[in-house]
């Protein structure tokens, strides 16, 4: 053990410890946003291309049916009050929420002087907005009518645009927030809401009954895919010193 901590306090031993730290900043995150991008994008040119052969289709429906009471397709599985959590749920995914959500933390970001990443994060839920539209506009999948919505809907299935927009959002400003926050309990906790939102707010969709879990599926690919890619550029960005820094880790 003495050993071990004299090894630590050697110059070198700090030395290699800065080089790696700066390696990983440098080199492993923009990496592994890559290979996240180019995953998550070929994933969803995939699903795209077997949806559009009908691939899907016996799956899809055999998932939709299996939410729903099999002797009355207009009431989903589990009690009355779970329909309307659902509901509340889906919300999340709203236009009106992303767009609030998104405000909130630009605003925040911006009093605590950090206006650049305050910014980005504007264009970086905006621009996955613009893909989203561009997106439903261009497959026009109808929705299903298997069994009756859940709610309202007025616009195209695939890709869904609630998952979509959900990962664009929440990924995105979790990571982005993570990644200004020094403290790993902090960055575990936010990165952990996104996902955890993201999911809930896909599977609310396809138990309302308003997507095909198709439609789910390749929402959150490109909606990760979109966050991933704006992690990759927030970092260069960062490197060049055109969106701040993360603060300095706290004093041990």
């Amino acid at each position: 053990m003495k050993a071990l901590q004299s090894a630590r306090g050697h110059p070198l031993f700090s030395h290699a410890t800065a080089v790696w730290l700066r390696f990983r900043l440098n080199e492993v995150g923009p990496l592994a946003a890559l290979l996240t991008l180019s995953f998550l994008g070929y994933g969803f040119f995939y699903l795209a291309d077997e949806v559009g052969e009908g691939s899907t289709a016996a799956l899809d429906r055999k998932i939709l049916l299996s939410l729903r009471n099999p002797a009355d397709l207009s009431d989903p599985i589990g009690p009355r009050w779970l329909e309307e959590t659902m509901r509340d749920i889906t919300g999340l995914g709203s236009v009106f929420t992303i767009v609030f959500v998104t405000v909130a933390v630009a605003a925040y970001l911006a009093l605590a002087n950090k206006h650049r990443i305050a910014l980005f994060v504007v264009a970086a839920v905006g621009g996955g907005e613009l893909v989203s539209t561009v997106l439903k506009l261009f497959y026009h999948r109808p929705r299903p009518d298997l069994v009756p919505h859940g709610m309202e809907v007025f616009t195209a299935s695939f890709p869904s645009g609630h998952a979509m927009m959900s990962a664009i959002a929440y990924l995105t400003l979790a990571t982005l927030v993570a990644r200004l926050d020094p403290h790993r309990r902090v960055k575990a906790l936010v990165l952990f809401l996104g996902v955890f939102i993201t999911l809930c707010v896909g599977v609310s969709r396809v138990y309302l009954g308003v997507h095909w879990p198709s439609d789910v599926l390749a929402g959150w690919c490109v909606g990760a895919a979109w966050a991933a890619l704006c992690w990759f550029v927030a970092l260069q960005l960062q490197r060049k010193g055109e969106v701040e820094a993360p603060d300095p880790p706290p004093p041990a």
